[in-house]
């Protein structure tokens, strides 16, 4: 028994080698690095010796209004995101789950913008957000309203920048959560629907004490991933905004970037990206004890 054991924990070691090798090379070292670094004062093409500052930098950038404001940002963009991704990929989910003709075409059709790159995407949207009466988009609405609206610079708006990107990854990232759904939605046994129906349950009742309550770890899932890809934010708003207008767009990766890339200051970057790792950390921690939680009730 205990050789069993041990042959099968030496297999188990041997199969996860490769996705250990590449979580310590691609992410463990990274961090370790940007760790030590952010406790120095590098800059490139500086003159001055590298010297140990201590937490400077973080002091720096947790009093720095433009990295609030970007992580202001983030917060906000995943407040909104979150929910409304959420919604629309289970309302996805339970149309393309039902057992009708065609309904592979419509899976693929709202899968589709998951596999296309965020740069080929935001270059289409700002043609679709074009100001003007030329824009699809202020077209349409002008159409809908009856020419009450007014053509909006909805990327050069401070007001609407932000919300524009929220519309664009929406779009493309319900696709993603709708498969995980659509999973979950499957793996429901028929029995409890039947015996729903034999209750006298409707539709509505079916999904709210069926469907709903099975699908929580699915939800839970759903939810931390989408949290956690909202605070990496960065290609819509370095392709469609470069973080303005007035830093309304800007975010934590898109100010460490800017931070490290264009200002040389790889030290202030590097603390950015230690804040950044550490609130997804706490986000991951906090997902896998609800997880728990809800299995250790079940």
């Amino acid at each position: 028994m205990n050789n069993t054991f041990r042959r099968d924990n030496r297999v188990g070691w041997l199969m996860a080698a490769p996705a250990l090798t590449g979580l310590a090379l691609f992410i463990g070292l990274p961090f370790l690095l940007a760790l030590i670094l952010s406790f120095t004062n590098l800059k490139l093409a500086s003159p001055l010796p590298l010297t140990f500052v201590g937490l400077q930098h973080y002091a720096r950038i947790l009093q720095d209004p433009v990295f609030l404001r970007a992580l202001l940002n983030n917060l906000l963009f995943a407040v909104v995101v979150v929910p409304l991704q959420t919604g629309c990929a289970l309302l996805l989910a339970l149309l393309v789950n039902r057992k009708l003709p065609g309904m592979v075409v419509f899976r693929t059709l709202f899968f589709l913008p998951v596999i296309f790159p965020f740069a080929l995407i935001s270059v289409v949207w700002m043609l679709l957000y074009a100001p003007g009466p030329n824009g699809v988009i202020n077209s349409v609405l002008e159409l809908l309203t009856f020419g009450f609206w007014q053509p909006q610079d909805f990327l050069h708006n401070q007001y609407l920048a932000l919300p524009a990107i929220m519309v664009v990854s929406i779009w493309q990232g319900a696709g993603f959560q709708m498969i995980v759904y659509l999973a979950g939605l499957q793996d429901i046994s028929e029995e409890l629907y039947e015996a729903a129906r034999l209750d006298g349950a409707n539709s509505w009742q079916q999904f709210w004490y069926v469907t709903f309550p099975c699908l929580r770890n699915t939800t839970l899932f759903v939810v931390s991933v989408t949290t956690i890809l909202s605070f990496r934010l960065f290609d819509q708003v370095q392709i469609m905004t470069k973080g303005g207008p007035l830093n309304a767009t800007a975010t934590v990766v898109f100010e460490a970037v800017r931070a490290a890339f264009e200002r040389q200051q790889i030290a202030r970057g590097s603390a950015m990206t230690v804040v950044f790792f550490i609130i997804v950390l706490c986000l991951t921690v906090f997902q896998r004890r609800m997880v728990s939680e809800d299995r250790r009730v079940g």
